[in-house]
């Protein structure tokens, strides 16, 4: 995947692929924070900004994942339902969930603006 990756204070990064559609991932940080992922859930259609996906189980934890965007789930990655540990393999390029008809978002970062966050 090539279109820059922008992120969520809240973890989450989104890689638009134009103005009204958009891929949705974890970030690095999240998956080291929460370990191993073991289960993807999301059980979402239509969402608000900061609205619940769905939920991320990992070894550690169960985590919420919140939508960054509004909009409508379009695309869920079967390929994450079905194997979660891609997400550790390699978190910001595989995407969990797809979202169109996007019309407002989150504040979002570049990726540098985003690790700032968390320079001790």
């Amino acid at each position: 995947m090539e279109k820059e990756l922008l992120f969520a204070q809240s973890h989450e990064w989104v890689r638009y692929i134009n103005e009204s559609e958009a891929y949705i991932g974890l970030s690095s940080y999240a998956i080291k924070q929460l370990g191993d992922i073991v289960y993807v859930n999301i059980d979402a259609e239509n969402v608000d900004v900061n609205d619940l996906l769905g939920d991320i189980e990992s070894v550690k934890a169960v985590s919420d994942f919140y939508s960054p965007l509004k909009g409508s789930i379009s695309q869920i990655n079967e390929d994450v339902i079905d194997s979660p540990q891609l997400i550790n393999e390699d978190p910001e390029n595989t995407w969990i969930c797809k979202i169109t008809n996007i019309s407002d978002s989150k504040k979002l970062m570049k990726k540098d603006e985003y690790e700032k966050l968390f320079e001790a």
